[in-house]
């Protein structure tokens, strides 16, 4: 009988390709999501994708006599994925408490329910833990600053929400996942990023400004010091990043976890900037993108990518897609809602 694996906010993004990885890898996905940021027609995708429809529940974790039925309901949860939360940075600093109810309330009543349990939890946390690093590639040592925004502090947050539950209660085995750029879409092109209004992430803006949604593209900066003066960061294939989960649940079900509480950086090691994306795309797709150089954009880090070689060596997880392949794949995918609008 294979694994049931709880996957929250499972009709997201990296939720919704994470289902995807789980099932190819063996295990059965179970959804929860309250579809405040997601389409509940991202289930008919996933069925196009994987042969059947998910087992999915519609309900807001942060409802805690909820979460604990659902739990006591299925016993036979073995992991639990969880995704589910707030991710906007600058929505997150016009609406701090918001953030903080959701992001904090779902997590602890999560964790709540199953104190009593034997249970394999990964964590989505962030490269936002960062900052600014003192050092390039970060790696998962570098001290954890004072966060830029609200999203950025729930995620330090919840890291030390794990940390201080893995040390008391031993029967979690907890893995936080400290994602970089997470883009593109999978190959079928059935699910991908799906913002709500105007995108505030570089690749869903491009793909928008690209297919007539949006107007010109602004690139934040010239002046920084890097190759070409634009902002670098680490872009990470979406499908790249859905595997390292599984890899996540398979090292704790081996029983090879150092410690019952780990973290690991998700990236592919290597900075990207802005405008080597933009000319990606171009590269990748044929199509000309109009864009203009504007002033730097307040709270911005000049570049962040990630050290690998732990998520290397002990996940045995690498990410394997390039950039090109993350560009084409997010434009297939933006051609695609333009005829089937979700």
């Amino acid at each position: 009988m294979a694994n049931k694996i709880l996957v929250t906010g499972g009709t997201g993004f990296i939720g919704s390709h994470t289902v995807v990885e789980l099932h190819h890898a063996g295990y059965t996905p179970v959804i929860v999501d309250n579809l405040s940021n997601s389409s509940i027609k991202i289930l008919d995708q996933l069925e196009k994708i994987i042969g059947y429809k998910p087992e999915f529940h519609e309900f807001d974790l942060c409802d805690e006599t909820k979460t604990k039925a659902f739990l006591a309901e299925n016993p036979d949860i073995k992991g639990i994925i969880h995704f589910a939360a707030y991710k906007a940075v600058g929505e997150s600093v016009q609406k701090p408490l918001d953030y903080y109810k959701n992001n904090f309330v779902s997590l602890i009543n999560l964790l709540d329910a199953y104190r009593d349990k034997a249970i394999n939890f990964v964590f989505s946390s962030s490269c936002t833990v960062y900052g600014q690093p003192d050092v390039l590639p970060v790696t998962e040592a570098a001290p954890v600053k004072k966060a830029e925004s609200p999203y950025g502090n729930t995620k330090q947050v919840a890291e030390e929400i794990l940390k201080d539950t893995a040390s008391v209660h031993k029967n979690y085995n907890i893995v936080a996942l400290r994602y970089f750029n997470p883009v593109g879409a999978h190959e079928s092109a059935l699910i991908g990023e799906l913002p709500i209004g105007v995108p505030q992430n570089l690749v869903p803006f491009i793909t928008q400004s690209a297919i007539g949604k949006r107007g010109k593209i602004t690139v934040f900066g010239n002046d920084y010091n890097t190759v070409d003066g634009s902002c670098i960061r680490d872009y990470i294939h979406v499908v790249d990043l859905a595997k390292a989960h599984v890899a996540a649940i398979q090292r704790m079900e081996s029983g090879k976890s150092a410690d019952n509480y780990e973290v690991y950086n998700i990236g592919t090691g290597k900075g990207t900037s802005v405008l080597e994306i933009i000319h990606a795309f171009e590269k990748s797709t044929g199509e000309k993108l109009d864009y203009q150089i504007g002033p730097r954009r307040e709270g911005d880090v000049e570049q962040v990518y990630g050290d690998v070689t732990k998520s290397t060596q002990e996940l045995g997880w690498k990410a394997a897609l390039g950039i090109e392949e993350m560009m084409k794949s997010a434009w297939e995918w933006e051609k695609y809602i333009k005829n089937n609008p979700f």
